[in-house]
Order: C-alpha cells, then structure tokens, then sequence
C-alpha cells in the first residue's frame, strides 16, 4: 500500500520507519513511539480525499493526528492503521474583516489563526494553553473550549463552515460565512466534537470578534467557590455578559503554583479559594470594576483581592493559572477535565478530594479550571497500580450522572473515557450515535475504537 500512498502524496508526504517511532504515541505517553504502519501527510483536499478512498476500499483503519495535545489517547494508532496528519494542510486562505470571517486550512495553529484576525484588528476568540500547538483541525473535531468560553462559547460557536471529507473520499463542502442559514440539518455539525470518527475536516470558516476595548483582571480570595460564584453573577450584571474568564483554583493549586522558586504568590496562601477574573471594559470603567470588587468584600464574598495595575501585572496573574506543567513536576499526572452545574461543584469538589485521599496514603487530588462555564479539572497523583486507579475514576467520575455533570468537558472522549460515556449520555444517545457512524462510516475505518 505504500507506493499507492506515495503516488497520490509523494515520497515527502510518508513518514516511515525511525522517523514515525521518534514521534510520541499521543501527548499522555510521550515516551511511547507511535505504532502507525505510516503516516501520511496530504497537502490539500484532494490529495487527503485520495487517500481515504484507498484505505476505505482496503479497509484500512485512519487515525488523524492534530497538534497532539488531548488528553484522551484520541489520536492513538494501531500497528495495522494509517496515521494521518494535515501538517501541511496549512495557511489562512482569506480574511474578510467587514464581515469578521477567516477561512483556514484544517492543519494551522490556533496562534496563527490568532495572529491573522489581529492583524485586521479583531481577534479569533477560542484561546487555549496549547494554542502553538493546536490545530483548527483539532480544536474542531474536539470541539475545544479554553480560556474564554464565558463570554464566545466553544469552538462549536466559532464555526460558520467547513470542508470535510467522509471515509469514502467524497468531499462535502459547505463553506458559507452565513450566520443564518435554516436549510436542513446542520451538516458542519456531524464534524465538530465528533474526533475524527465521522470524517476529516480540512477548511473552516470561523468567526472572528472585535478585540476587548481593554482589560480589568483580578486575583480574588474568597471564603468558598459558592460565594465566587456570587461575585461572578454580580459582574455579570453590572458589566452585561463581558466577563471574559472566571477561573477557580483550589488551595493546592495555588499553594503548587506559588511554591517558593515558583510565583510569587499575590494573595495569602491560606485561603479557602481563589479565582482570576477578566472582563472586557473600557478605561474609563475601571471605577466600576473597582466598585464591583468594593461590594463583593463588604458582602463577604471576596476576602482580598490584588488587581492587575498593568499589562505585565496581568500576565503573572495569569501565569499562576496557566501555568500547569508545574504539576508534573509535583507528581499529579493523572489529569481528568468533567463538567458539574455550578450549584453542586463546591459540594462535588470536597467530596472527590476526600475520596481520592482515602485511597492511599499519600494520594491527593488538585482541583481547577474554568469555573465559570462549569468546566474543573482534576490533577490526582497515581495510585502507581490498576485497582488505585480505577477507585480515583470512581472518585470522580461516579457522582456525575446523579449531579447532570458530563464525563469530559472539553477534551472528547477518545479512547480513555469510552467506559464513561454512559454516565452522560443515555443508551438512546448512544445508540443514535451509533447508527450515525454506521451510516457515514460503514467500514468503521475513520478513527477506529475511539469514543464508542
């Protein structure tokens, strides 16, 4: 099959051999060479159409390979499947400012899609720690979430069209820029969160926004997330929907982050909880984000605060969340992302954490993330054998369905959560789910064994 390969992408577009065993398995077991038979690197649609016409005919399982930084083993391959990256499918083809549009090939980063919309004065609002790496392939088939989904919602929002191709090679194209378009069933839709399993995007068309007039960043303590929740609804209010993030950060968390050698820390590290929240305001609001702040303390809902008073002031307050390396480093590598109402996320946080505490001795459980879309991520230290492990997942994956959570917020299911899935979607769901991919992948060879 090779020469087949390398007659439709050339000798340059096949990765073989020690070159294809120096790339890492996926991003969770980066000393784990990937297992692909090739990997294969069309340069535009109808070379990557080509290609899955001749896997679909030999029943070749295709695994697509973004920027490879999920955390669901969804790009993980078999020995007999073919690897697939859109590496070089990349660029921003156009860029329409009038109409806040950008179209982009499927295998450009995030920051480059960033950087082109700045360029025109506006900005592509998905934002993601990895945004070097991620692709808007990626983001795409995951349906990425990030930084800003508060105020421009998932990369579900972001797209107005896109150019796929189905397992058989056909190509379905629907690139409009329209915001309205009631015609049917929403194809772009079948592609976006779905990984990979029901085709392989290649362009999009994404809404792009203006830039925030400026920014009002804040580090807040407060007595619990309930009463940061409280403030979140506050500035809400007062500033109409522009709160840009709300990020929560436990006590471990923090007191990791601001370990010494580390950050300084800005507040007291023996707070109850911690949040950094952003909105997007002019100048001369600043007195009514200082106000905000004023009534949220002599409520009793913020316990101190320090706001940014400049551009590199707001950097290092974000640097303290973002900078999640630093967890590896103190030996919490087992990460989880879920989603919980935000009523119930104080409640459902104290109860993992003392569950995964009980495991053993020495285990722990480190909670944040995007709090203000009910987003948390779980770093927890590894139990080191199966039976820990599965008792840290029954932690925190077994209260969800009671509490209308879901097993994954932002990172897909892939291949570690497919047990899960049952817990947020019913057996009707899953079927349906099923009956979708048997019909647009009867061969079942796009992203095989991932998700369902």
């Amino acid at each position: 099959m090779r020469e087949r390969f390398e007659a439709v992408v050339g000798p340059s577009g096949i990765v073989a051999g020690d070159e294809l065993r120096a790339r890492p398995a996926t991003w969770t077991r980066p000393k784990e060479p990937c297992a692909a038979a090739l990997l294969v690197r069309p340069k535009d649609t109808a070379e990557l159409s080509a290609v899955l016409a001749l896997c679909h005919e030999a029943g070749i399982g295709v695994v697509p390979r973004g920027g490879c930084t999920g955390l669901v083993d969804g790009i993980l391959c078999g020995p007999g499947e073919i690897a697939l990256s859109l590496e070089r499918l990349t660029g921003i083809e156009r860029v329409d400012p009038v109409a806040g549009t950008l179209v982009a090939h499927a295998g450009t980063t995030i920051a480059a899609v960033q950087e082109a919309a700045e360029a025109h004065g506006l900005i592509f609002p998905l934002d993601l720690g990895s945004r070097g790496s991620a692709t808007v392939g990626g983001a795409i088939a995951t349906n990425a979430g990030g930084l800003r989904v508060l105020r421009y919602g998932m990369m579900r929002d972001l797209v107005l069209g896109l150019e796929a191709v189905l397992a058989d090679g056909t190509v379905l194209s629907s690139l409009k820029s329209l915001v309205k378009d009631n015609t049917g069933l929403d194809l772009r839709q079948l592609f976006i969160g779905t990984e990979g399993t029901l085709g392989i995007v290649t362009r999009a068309v994404l809404r792009l926004r203006p830039g925030p007039m400026g920014h009002a960043t804040a580090m807040l303590a407060c007595p619990g997330l309930d009463a940061a929740a409280r403030v979140l609804a506050r500035a809400q209010r007062r500033f109409q929907g522009r709160v840009l993030s709300f990020e929560g950060m436990w006590p471990g968390y923090y007191a990791l982050m601001t370990a010494q050698g580390r950050f300084t820390p800005p507040l007291s590290r023996e707070h109850p909880f911690y949040a950094l929240v952003e909105i997007d305001c002019a100048g001369d609001e600043e007195p009514a984000f200082l106000s905000l702040m004023e009534e949220a303390m002599a409520e009793g809902e913020v316990l101190d605060a320090v706001i940014a008073a400049s551009e590199e002031q707001r950097r290092s307050l974000w640097r303290i969340r973002e900078s999640v390396e630093l967890l590896d480093e103190g030996g919490f590598s087992r990460g989880y992302d879920v989603s919980v109402p935000l009523p119930a996320l104080a409640a459902y946080v104290e109860s993992v954490t003392r569950q995964v505490r009980a495991i053993r001795p020495g285990m722990d459980a480190i909670a944040f993330g995007h709090v203000g879309d009910n987003n948390i991520h779980w770093a927890i230290t590894p139990a080191g054998d199966p039976v820990g492990d599965a008792a840290a997942d029954e932690a925190v994956y077994g209260p969800l369905a009671a509490l209308g959570g879901s097993v994954s917020a932002e990172h897909g299911i892939g291949i570690t959560k497919r047990k899960a899935l049952g817990l947020s979607r019913t057996a009707a769901e899953i079927a349906v789910m099923r009956a979708v991919k048997a019909t647009l992948d009867p061969r079942g060879i796009l992203n095989p064994g991932k998700v369902l």
